[in-house]
């Protein structure tokens, strides 16, 4: 079962997110998600663990836990949606093209 941890502090690290989980079972892989440009946490991370029921135990008990004095969300991760490079269906090319409509409008009406 893949597991979403968010409101993490920025000073846990992958070692510390793994050791949380293998209190509950064996855990496949456990990761805190980082900027790609500063390289510090963003603030959350996944945990993946092979056993669902364990898996579960763990999300049970941890969820609403707190950590270094942030209470953490622990639940089941949700499929990641594709995303469109077509169209201008993205958030990205929604926010550009928002932006873009703006610009000089204010004196032409």
């Amino acid at each position: 079962m893949n597991i979403y941890v968010s409101n993490l502090s920025f000073n846990v690290v992958d070692e510390d997110l793994k050791a949380f989980f293998e209190e509950y079972g064996e855990v496949s892989s456990a990761r805190v998600i980082t900027d790609k440009f500063t390289g510090r946490s963003r603030g959350f991370g996944f945990v993946e663990m092979p056993n669902d029921e364990e898996a579960q135990k763990a999300i049970t008990e941890l969820d609403k836990g707190v950590v270094e004095g942030r209470p953490i969300t622990v639940t089941e991760a949700k499929p990641r949606e594709e995303r469109s490079n077509s169209g201008g269906n993205g958030g990205g090319g929604n926010r550009r093209s928002f932006a873009g409509s703006n610009r000089g409008g204010g004196g032409r009406y």
